[in-house]
């Protein structure tokens, strides 16, 4: 008996159970780049650079992540963290977690003991680009009034 729904929940989730970790980066190592996934994804060790995910993202003891963020559901339960995090789902804080860096999220928890310095936006994304803002609207003049 699967806990997670039926028989075509693991179709879903690429022929993985949705608990199941589909990739790690563990402690001792360290990476540099993009790092595009889908699945639930632990980082144990040191990654610099932009993660994006259709699912979950786990940063656990030992990690040490700096880059930017966007996933379905962050969750950090221990390690440090400095990042713009942006997630469709929500972000999970636990300590002894330490976090710099802007989140938003349509719900976002942070446990007592983690460290967090930054802003928190608990709204659903736009479909904007990471980094981006909406273009302003332009400013009213006054009309001209002519020669007088």
């Amino acid at each position: 008996m699967e806990s997670f729904g039926g028989p075509g929940d693991t179709a879903r989730h690429g022929g993985a159970r949705p608990t199941e970790i589909t990739a790690l980066l563990g402690r001792g190592t360290a990476f540099e780049g993009k790092l595009h996934f889908v699945g639930r994804v632990r980082i144990d060790g040191h990654f610099v650079g932009d993660i994006r995910g259709e699912d979950v993202l786990v940063i656990g003891e030992g990690a040490k992540v700096e880059g930017t963020i966007e996933v379905h559901t962050c969750i950090v339960t221990a390690g440090e963290v400095h990042a713009d995090i942006r997630a469709r789902d929500a972000i999970e804080l636990y300590p002894p977690a330490k976090v710099t860096g802007s989140l938003h999220a349509p719900a976002v928890f942070i446990d007592r003991g983690v460290q967090f310095e930054g802003s928190c936006t608990m709204a659903p994304l736009s479909s904007e680009a990471p980094g981006e803002r909406p273009a302003a609207a332009p400013a009213e003049t006054e009309p001209d009034p002519g020669p007088v």
